[in-house]
Formats: structure tokens, C-alpha cells, sequence
């Protein structure tokens, strides 16, 4: 049973399907975050990093906060455990999560969610697939450091917030 079966199984039993999804996205983090960050996504329901974490202690504090925490591996990072892609479905929309985007959307994928370029965007290509970049924590190339939060909601309607810090 994938991961997205057991969640639905799980809130179907205790109704909280009809409850909107929050999942804070962020990357590029290179060893540290603002000292607030962690307190900012303690009501995530999930939490996404886009990879270049670097040293896996600076997850520990996240992981402290009890959430489901999928992390993809960047190219700064040497983590065994860490895939470099990540193919998520959630309430029937289908994410693909990558440090570096691919060139085209894989197959199947409606949103592709990346870092890498430190710089937070939104696009939608013509074949209709989002490109979402939720910027950087704390080495920003645009003039700001963000984050985002990804909502879904019952029906599968997704919204993206980027959150300037």
C-alpha cells in the first residue's frame, strides 16, 4: 500500500478528509535556518525540504516537531538515505519533488517542486504542469529568504503561499 493510501486510510477513519492539507515547503537550508523557522512549520501537516540540507543535524530540530518529513537529496548533500526524486500522490494529485528540476515534467506529474536556484517561483508550463520553487532559507539570489506552505484541500485543490522571512 503506498504512503498515500495509508494517510487517506488513516484520515477517512478520523475525519479529518474534509480538513485542508497544509504542507510546509522549503530547501536550500546549507546548515542553518532562522532561529523561528521550526516554530513557523509546527503546523504543517507534512514537511518537504528540496534538498542542499548538508549536514543531516540540521533536520533534527524539524524532526523534533513529529511531522512526516520527506527530504530529497541536493547537490550538496551526501546522504545515503536521501532519494534524489521523490514521486508523492496526495488526495489524487500527483507531486514530483527534485533538487535540480528536470528539464521536462515526468510523466504523470502535475506539479514539480525544486530548489536549486534559490530563487521562489510559480509557473505554469502549456502542457498545464506547475513548476513551484519555494526560494531559499538562507542564501537567498533573489532579494528575499522564503519558504511556502502547499495546501490541498478535500477535492484536490492545491494552493501554494510563498512566506517571506
Amino acid at each position: 500500500m503506498l504512503a498515500d493510501e495509508i494517510m487517506t486510510l488513516e484520515m477517512i477513519a478520523t475525519g479529518e478528509e474534509k480538513r485542508v492539507l497544509r504542507i510546509a515547503v522549503f530547501g536550500d537550508t546549507h546548515d542553518r535556518y532562522p532561529p523561528d523557522l521550526p516554530g513557523r512549520l509546527a503546523g504543517a501537516d507534512e514537511l518537504w525540504h528540496l534538498g542542499d540540507v548538508c549536514d543531516p543535524a540540521t533536520l533534527v530540530e524539524f524532526e523534533g516537531l513529529g511531522r512526516p518529513m520527506t527530504v530529497v537529496l541536493g547537490n550538496n548533500d551526501f546522504h545515503p538515505a536521501w532519494p534524489v526524486v521523490r514521486r508523492l500522490g496526495r488526495r489524487g494529485r500527483i507531486f514530483h519533488l527534485e533538487h535540480i528540476a528536470p528539464r521536462r515534467a515526468p510523466a504523470g506529474a502535475e506539479f514539480v517542486l525544486s530548489g536549486h536556484t534559490h530563487v521562489p517561483s510559480d509557473v505554469t508550463d502549456v502542457r498545464g504542469v506547475r513548476w513551484l520553487t519555494p526560494g531559499c532559507i538562507t542564501r537567498p539570489r533573489a532579494t528575499v529568504r522564503s519558504f511556502a506552505w502547499l495546501t490541498i484541500g478535500a477535492g484536490g485543490e492545491v494552493g501554494w503561499e510563498l512566506v517571506v522571512l
